[in-house]
């Protein structure tokens, strides 16, 4: 399962004049967010299979999507608390091993309420490596490679898609769906990698808070900045769990394609991915972090006939890669933005937390567009939602704020915590 991950990481690295310590830092929050994105796609090629072995209506296993998605704030807090106290490595392996642990007592379950609630715990542990793991890597890397690792890190979540669609197509008919998550345990092997390679961030030593009162106080002085970001994190949300969750759904339900074939839509759509993050990472670090996300969203709007309409397996393919090159270019921005938006003493807990929040305010998407598909059909549904919410979304970022360039390791400005 780690292979793709490490194979990507190892021939961008030749391109990046990073140092062993700054690659290490990016490589343990990329396999971080690589890992926690897999445990949590394996969910959305098991709908059917989960409903018919809880016997329990489809609805009910989609919602356990809004379970995970609802706790991630708490994780957001827990751990950003604890990494803008006691620095990032320490958090991220508890992190690491926490969600790991919780994903392979999934497989398990031996009905559907203890599914539940370990799909429930599951998002506090996902909740907590973005915010932990993107202020390591953004804190450890040169300022003007700032935009490319964004892309990269970020591209860790569209690995982990695609190793759940390789996944399926792989494990889940061989071993069965409890196998799927038993794999999702190995993750845990990852906090060794940190413990023993990955340096602490200079960036928090230099601007450590030397209390948990402290930092909260510093995030609440910043309360109309934290509100700006939970919006357009909300907006994000809504863009990419809204075109990615029940897409392997409504390929299977709509157009009839087996597992194999939405599998295979699957790995190519997180290609696209893997390609939008980087490569409007990398945008944003010549025309910035605003104009580049605002270029994203609109490919993804022009991607929306194919992605939606599509009357044929190529159609449905150009559109769906296009649209995970348009959603993963907007995202692969964000771990620069926000960080750079982020006081330096609160940089482990604001970023995430606010991104967090906006997952909590998005998290019913799935049932929303679950609903809409009864009365406007499940095209119409999707494409319908997804017009609106990347309109707003574009006009939010273009009138929010930018700091692109920041110097992380410069004292911060004087002022009350």
């Amino acid at each position: 399962m780690l292979a793709i991950g490490p194979t990507q990481m190892k021939v961008t690295s030749a391109k990046l004049p990073l140092s062993s310590e700054q690659w290490h830092a990016v490589s343990a929050s990329f396999l971080g967010w690589t890992l926690d994105a897999f445990d949590f796609f394996v969910l959305v090629f098991l709908v059917d299979v989960l409903a018919a072995q809880f016997h329990v209506p489809q609805s009910k296993i989609i919602g356990t999507t809004f379970a995970t998605l609802a706790m991630r704030p708490v994780g957001a807090l827990i751990f950003g608390l604890l990494a803008d106290r006691y620095g990032r490595r320490a958090p991220l392996m508890a992190n690491v091993v926490f969600f790991s642990i919780v994903e392979l007592l999934c497989g398990f379950a031996p009905n559907y309420t203890v599914f539940l609630i370990l799909r429930t715990i599951y998002g506090i542990g996902m909740g907590g490596e973005w915010g932990v793991g993107s202020s390591l890597a953004m804190e450890s890397v040169p300022t003007k490679l700032r935009g490319t690792i964004s892309g990269i890190v970020q591209s860790g979540y569209s690995c982990g898609y695609l190793l759940a669609a390789v996944a399926a197509k792989v494990v889940l008919p061989f071993w069965g769906w409890r196998a799927m998550f038993w794999v999702g345990g190995l993750p845990a092997l990852l906090a060794f990698y940190i413990r023993f390679k990955v340096t602490e961030s200079e960036a928090w030593k230099r601007q450590r808070m030397p209390e948990f009162r402290s930092i909260i106080r510093m995030a609440a002085s910043n309360w109309t900045l934290l509100l700006f970001m939970v919006v357009m994190m909300a907006l994000m949300n809504f863009l990419s769990h809204g075109t990615q969750d029940l897409y392997p759904h409504f390929l299977a339900s709509t157009h009839g394609f087996s597992t194999s074939t939405v599998a295979n839509i699957a790995i190519l759509y997180n290609v696209g991915s893997l390609i939008g993050a980087i490569l409007f990472g990398r945008l944003s670090e010549r025309i910035g972090r605003r104009p580049s996300l605002v270029s994203a969203t609109l490919v993804a709007l022009c991607a929306i006939p194919l992605w939606a309409f599509g009357r044929s397996l190529r159609a449905i393919q150009v559109g769906a890669f296009l649209m995970q090159v348009g959603v993963q270019g907007a995202w692969g921005i964000i771990p620069a933005h926000l960080n750079e938006l982020s006081p330096p003493a609160v940089r482990g807990l604001l970023p995430g937390f606010a991104y967090q929040l906006g997952v909590l305010i998005a998290s019913p998407v799935n049932l929303i567009e679950y609903k809409l598909r009864d009365r406007f059909g499940y095209s119409w549904a999707l494409a319908g939602f997804e017009i609106v919410n990347i309109l707003v979304l574009a006009t939010v970022v273009s009138l929010g704020p930018e700091r692109s360039g920041t110097d992380f390791l410069s004292p911060p400005p004087s002022r009350e915590a």
